[in-house]
């Protein structure tokens, strides 16, 4: 029997879990399998899984054109390993042609599939050899996909409009890049899908300055962040494997994570702030900026789910007495008028993060967003009601969806007349002061805040995930 590379065996195993809604690449490359690989063979497998993922629309748009019957459906199992084999034919220049067919006729027939083996094989050859005989092309189409995605279509496909065409390109569903061209323009969608097709950034927030020398002498190198003082993007080096990770002094946050728990702190900071809320708080990372930030605050940080509860107690652990972990779903508060601020940092369609989620452009459907939006309207009112008169909630998402945004303060405003947004420019100033902000980051933020006062950060703008926010004050 031939073999299967260990890195290949759990790429398959990892895109079949997801191709079956199973769990999330993130978590699954995390997970006992993954980790008990080689260095080596756990880097392979995670580029293999993410640039599957990531190229997937295109992917199968190529192969589309190499199989006998281009309307067949074809199960699950041929599907991945002829991505995986057409991944790394089209992206992969250092691993041989032979190796990326062999092994993905290989985990075809391990499936269970012998027969359609053969056509595995026969459809990665037919692909292979117009790789090589287009590799001018294929280089090109790294660089810059959306320019030279015309020389790739079919006759009868050169209609297509130019959002739909950068879509096919840059291997991002129609409806959404059409809608981002729509809201933000055409070249704020090239931006947002190349950004999706990209390694995300590492960032890193540090507890305090002396941690940057403890990470250094532990062989992480560093440069300051874009957008915070107390962010760090990590250049090279393992920062996992560091004492500081282990001790929780330094932890993996993205920065546009990591600037909405600021300004929630800053909210918060001149209305008492002796009781927060954190409405939507797992995994904690914006909950440990709001105990960071208000050392005297009392802090209830909620969370639906059981398991993500323990989680979260764990990180929060070393916090025990000032912040209490709950159980309660954020739609469904009970407590009126007790919190000098909350937090919601509400479940989205996660469209701001598709370079870090990639599969989610593949599960995320334009008729899902009004279902997303009437559970974020009830948890943005549940977080009003829990704050007191004067006190100011922060609404916040990882969606570029106006849906799941704008629309969704605006129809909670429309209905509670007792409420009003507060334009987050002076927010930014007030972080800008403190010291929070570097001076070219809160420049650079200005231009992001909306005409209504809003903040949006649109990926590719700054090196960080699309996040919305929004504050909101209670009035009486």
């Amino acid at each position: 029997m031939a073999t299967v590379s260990p890195a290949r065996k759990a790429a398959f195993d990892v895109l079949m879990a997801v191709e079956r809604g199973h769990a999330h690449s993130d978590n699954l490359l995390r997970g006992k399998s993954v980790e008990a690989l080689s260095s080596a063979d756990r880097n392979l497998a995670t580029a293999l899984v993410l640039g599957v993922l990531r190229w997937q629309i295109r992917l199968d748009w190529q192969l589309k054109s190499f199989l006998k019957r281009p309307g067949a459906r074809l199960d699950a199992e041929i599907l991945v390993a002829l991505r995986l084999g057409a991944f790394q034919l089209l992206f992969l220049d250092r691993i041989p042609a032979h190796a990326a067919i062999d092994e993905s006729v290989e985990l075809a027939k391990r499936a269970g599939h012998s027969y359609a083996a053969r056509m595995v094989n026969a459809v990665l050859r037919k692909l292979a050899a117009w790789a090589a005989e287009n590799r001018a092309l294929v280089t090109a189409l790294h660089q810059d996909a959306a320019a030279v995605a015309p020389r790739l279509q079919a006759d009868d496909a050169r209609a297509l409009s130019p959002a739909t065409e950068l879509a096919l390109a840059e291997a991002h569903p129609a409806w959404m890049v059409e809608r981002w061209a729509g809201f933000y323009g055409l070249e704020a969608a090239r931006m947002i899908c190349r950004h999706g097709q990209g390694q995300p950034a590492e960032t890193v927030r540090l507890e305090s300055p002396a941690v940057e020398a403890e990470l250094t002498s532990a062989g992480v190198k560093l440069a300051p962040g874009e957008l915070l003082s107390a962010a760090r993007s990590v250049i090279s080096g393992d920062v996992a494997s560091a004492a500081a990770f282990h001790a929780g002094r330094v932890r993996l946050q993205d920065e546009g994570s990591q600037l909405i728990g600021e300004i929630a702190a800053a909210g918060s900071a001149g209305r008492g702030a002796g009781n927060l809320m954190d409405l939507c708080a797992a995994p904690g990372g914006k909950t440990l900026i709001l105990a960071e930030r208000n050392p005297q605050a009392r802090i209830v940080a909620c969370e639906a789910n059981a398991q993500r509860l323990a989680q979260l107690r764990q990180r929060l652990a070393r916090y025990e007495g000032r912040i209490e972990c709950r159980l309660a779903d954020a739609a469904a508060i009970e407590d009126d008028a007790c919190f000098d601020a909350a937090l919601a940092d509400a479940p989205c369609s996660g469209t701001g993060t598709l370079g870090r989620n990639p599969e989610i452009r593949h599960r995320v459907h334009a008729e899902d967003l009004p279902r997303q939006a009437e559970r974020q309207r009830a948890i943005l009112r549940s977080a009003l009601r829990a704050v007191r008169p004067g006190g100011c909630v922060v609404y916040s998402t990882c969606s570029l969806e106006p849906e799941e945004n704008e629309q969704v303060v605006d129809a909670v405003l429309k209905d509670s007349p007792q409420a009003r947004t507060i334009p987050l420019g002076s927010l930014i100033e007030a972080l800008e002061n403190c010291g929070a902000l570097t001076p070219s980051g809160a420049e650079r933020l200005r231009s992001c805040v909306t005409h209504g006062g809003a903040l949006r950060l649109l990926p590719g703008v700054f090196r960080t995930d699309g996040f919305f926010a929004a504050l909101i004050e209670r009035t009486a």
